[in-house]
């Protein structure tokens, strides 16, 4: 299943590139911020934003508030764990 999963930027790692660390739930990683920045919302003021993830990649910003309900959902509905432990798989082999 495809999911998008919330995550808040914690660092901007790359700014020229646009990467940034994002924390789910604990667990931090490296993601593309190339979907959610543009002239009015530049890369260095992401952090502290709540984000979809999906592959690496923020997909849109979101606010507080629906993140924790659609962690909480997620976490109900046990989705939520299957994305989490893909992405500490991928940060312990090193993929991206």
């Amino acid at each position: 299943m495809c999911l998008g999963i919330p995550g808040r930027i914690v660092e901007i790692t790359d700014a020229a590139n646009k990467l940034g660390m994002v924390d789910v739930v604990g667990v931090r990683r490296q993601i593309n911020l190339a979907c959610v920045v543009d002239e009015q919302h530049p890369v260095d003021s992401c952090v502290g934003d709540w984000v979809l993830v999906h592959v690496g990649f923020a997909m849109s910003r979101i606010n507080e508030n629906e993140a924790r309900l659609t962690l909480n959902l997620l976490t109900e509905l046990g989705e939520a764990q299957a994305e989490i432990e893909a992405m500490r798989m991928a940060e312990s082999t090193g993929a991206a």
